[in-house]
Formats: structure tokens, C-alpha cells, sequence
């Protein structure tokens, strides 16, 4: 359906919508393993709500056509993604609360680990600890030098991620990512994908290469590998599309980056899963539509944890007679 129609057919009401994203809840088969993590976790609420639910497959986007993380979500909050195209740059800085301007280019960044060749063997750097990751990006922000009518800005995410903001006149984010999410290869040249985005790649690649250098004596995050590039733009609101009064109750900078996007409150970052659940409670009277994003399965699930993963899955299970 067109986003317009469903905009004119969006009224105030009483109703109430929490919407709980597990992230990352699918899962595979590992080594002798006699199913997936759903199959393997005990799972008594969540079996139950299916069995009262009207359940099935989505495709955010369109079939065959698998997404990141900001067009999917967009997509589930009721946005085409292909009119309302999003970059993960504009989302990383997003949840870490900078304010872009129109002469703003932004990419999300890995810290990573390069052996002597230059070849990647962790794209995530071991997922250092954010603590490391600040003091990095300050070490990056001290040291990088960029041309006369440019600013740099290079600020902590979480963990082994980090936002990279370059900021100047005719900017383009027609560029090639240089993660090419592989490890035993070099990252990938930051190339242009169009003839205007030539000069935006030359500035960029000085900066990778003075990073090369300004980590070289770290470790394990000596390298950093660039995804999502992206400008600014600006998203009409659920407030003023579906009459939904919003809150984001979730901890991880990107998503909370959506949500900011789209004009929802954010709750403040809370420490694990049930005290998520507490602010649920505490808000459910204000708010109109509840956006709960859990992001351990999704992590546990990316580092290879099996077990811990099933437990995650359970945590999340407990806490659906409390919602």
C-alpha cells in the first residue's frame, strides 16, 4: 500500500502497541547439534502467545532481497525503504546523539584487527571494550589532519563500533565500504562508485591512511573498516504519520538512532532485559506505541555462542507475561 494512503487513514485512538523485536532470534544448526537455538531453548510463553497469534514470514523489504539493519527496521515501522532509503552512517551518528548538518557525511565504523600484511583476522577487533574504544577514537581525533574548509569528527559508538563524520562542502556518499565482511583479505579499496564522489574518495583514503598509522602500535584494534556511507536527510515522524505517540526502549546506539530519526522519544539506556521490561511499566500510561529492542541474541548469535544464545532466548521468554 502507498505510505500516503496509509497516512490518510491513520486516527487518534486508545490502543496500545508494544513492539518487542528479539534481534537476531533465527539461528542455524551448529556442528552435532540436534537443532537451532529456538528449537534447543525452553520456551513455554513464547510457544504459547504463537499458538494464540497470528504468526508467518515477512520480507521488509521485497523478496530475495536481504536488508541491513536500518532499511529493515524502517520497513517493520511502516516506511518504505526504498523511498526512505537510510545509510548506517546517518543511523551510528544518529544514536550517538550528533547533530548532522547537510554538509555532513557519515560512516559507521569497525575497529578491526590486520595482520602484518594487511590482511583482517577479526572484523571486530575481539569486540573491545567500550572503554578502549574511547580512548582509540580520541587518539584518531587528536592526530588526524584533514584540508582547509573540512572538520573531522570521529566519535565512540559501543564496543568495537565508532561514527565518522566528515564535514564540507559537495560531499558524496557514493562510495565503495571497505568492510567486505571477510576475514584472510585486505579491507577493500574506499573507491568511487560514481565520477562525483571521486574527490570525497581521495579525502577519505588520506584519513584511512593516516589511521593506519596513528594505530599501528595498537592491539588488537589497529585498523578500522568503513560501512554505510550516507548524508543527511530528514524523515517524516510516526507522531505525524500514524498519530502514535512513540517511545524507544532500547540500548543499542544504532536502533536508538532509527528511532530518534522518526521522531520517537528515546528511555534511557537501561542495563539488561528486564529492566527494559521496568520501563515499559513505568511509561505504559504516556505512550501510544512501544519500541522494545533486544540486542543480546543478535550478539551471541554473531560471536558463534550457542549456549548463550539459548539462554538469552530464555531471558526473553520470562519476560513475556510481564509485557
Amino acid at each position: 500500500m502507498d505510505n500516503s494512503i496509509l497516512d490518510q487513514l491513520s486516527i487518534y485512538n486508545d490502543s496500545k502497541i508494544v513492539f518487542l523485536i528479539c534481534d537476531g532470534i533465527s539461528g542455524l544448526r551448529m556442528g552435532d547439534r540436534p537443532g537451532t537455538e529456538m528449537q534447543m531453548a525452553s520456551l513455554p510463553n513464547l510457544d504459547e502467545l504463537a499458538k494464540v497469534s497470528v504468526c508467518g514470514l515477512l520480507d521488509p523489504i521485497l523478496p530475495g532481497v536481504t536488508p541491513g539493519s536500518g532499511p529493515a527496521h524502517f520497513g517493520l515501522f511502516g516506511y518504505d525503504p526504498i523511498q526512505y532509503n537510510i545509510g548506517r552512517g546517518v543511523l551510528s551518528a544518529a544514536g550517538v546523539g550528533f547533530e548532522l548538518t547537510d554538509r555532513d557525511l557519515a560512516a559507521r565504523v569497525n575497529f578491526c584487527t590486520v595482520d602484518p600484511e594487511g590482511k583482517v583476522t577479526d572484523r571486530r577487533a575481539g569486540r573491545i571494550a567500550s572503554e578502549l574504544g574511547v580512548r582509540l577514537c580520541q587518539k584518531i581525533i587528536d592526530k588526524v589532519k584533514v584540508p582547509a574548509g573540512y572538520e573531522f569528527f570521529f566519535q565512540p559508538e559501543k564496543e568495537h563500533r565508532a561514527v565518522l563524520v566528515l564535514r564540507g562542502d559537495n560531499l558524496q556518499d557514493a562510495l565503495q565500504e571497505t568492510d567486505s565482511q571477510q576475514v584472510g583479505v585486505p579491507p577493500l579499496p574506499l573507491d568511487p562508485i560514481a565520477q562525483e564522489a571521486e574527490h570525497t574518495a581521495t579525502l577519505l583514503k588520506d584519513i584511512l591512511s593516516q589511521v593506519r598509522e596513528i594505530l599501528a602500535d595498537e592491539h588488537p584494534a589497529n585498523m578500522i573498516l568503513l560501512r554505510g556511507f550516507a548524508k543527511h536527510r530528514k524523515y517524516p515522524s510516526l507522531q505525524d504519520r500514524f498519530k502514535l505517540r512513540s517511545l524507544a526502549i532500547a540500548n543499542y546506539p544504532m536502533y536508538r538512532g532509527i528511532a530518534s530519526l522518526l521522531g520517537m522519544d528515546l528511555n534511557p539506556v537501561t542495563p539488561d532485559i528486564p529492566t527494559q521490561i521496568d520501563a515499559l511499566e513505568t511509561k505504559f500510561s504516556e505512550y501510544d506505541f512501544f519500541f522494545i529492542h533486544i540486542k543480546y541474541p543478535d550478539a551471541r548469535g554473531e560471536d558463534g555462542d550457542f549456549d548463550g544464545k539459548i539462554k538469552i532466548l530464555e531471558e526473553v521468554d520470562q519476560i513475556v507475561p510481564r509485557i
